[in-house]
């Protein structure tokens, strides 16, 4: 079986050169990728919770989509294919809001995988039912929205279902930001 490759970046966020997923993860090289989070008009952020089997971050609550950004495109590009491919959903891309493009590190203590990344912040307001959303075949469990104003409450056991950099400060605060999304 073929690894991925995927495009390694420097601090400016430039490609210099390509590495197998695999050793992008076991050696923290820094690349590039995205994050979807589909907000209700219930004020609510629909988190996927991932497969078991995921090799970072397993059976863990995750963005809306997210994903590598492959060789060859760019984070808009690769936010409407993800979503498609995780959620069925077909987004139009004057519907897709860039909220920030973070430079996000973090350490996955299960699989000891280390995620370095710019990572590009989408919201996408979603006026469907959740349950009209498709999970990705061996990706995914399932979606589960969570109100944003219970997000900086949560209970230890309520915050041990995320991937823990969700629940950092600079993440409760574009969480906020896409609140003021539902208002206009």
């Amino acid at each position: 079986m073929k690894s991925e490759m995927l495009e390694i970046v420097n601090e400016n966020d430039e490609v210099i050169g390509q590495e197998t997923r695999t050793k992008i993860h076991q050696e923290g090289l820094l690349h590039r990728e995205i994050h979807v989070y589909f907000i209700t008009p219930h004020g609510e952020i629909i988190f996927q919770h991932r497969a078991k089997d995921k090799d970072t971050y397993p059976d863990k609550l995750d963005a809306t989509v997210g994903g590598h950004v492959e060789p060859g495109m760019d984070y808009e590009k690769t936010a409407i294919k993800e979503c498609e491919e995780e959620t069925g959903i077909k987004i139009d891309s004057k519907k897709l809001i860039l909220l920030a493009k973070l430079r996000k590190q973090s350490f996955d203590e299960i699989t000891n995988t280390k995620n370095n990344t710019f990572r590009a912040q989408y919201a996408y307001l979603y006026n469907e039912p959740i349950n009209n959303l498709k999970v990705e075949a061996g990706k995914g469990l399932g979606f589960e929205a969570w109100k944003i104003n219970n997000l900086p409450n949560l209970t230890n056991e309520e915050k041990n279902k995320f991937i823990s950099v969700f629940l950092e400060e600079d993440m409760l605060e574009l969480y906020s930001k896409m609140k003021g999304l539902l208002i206009k």
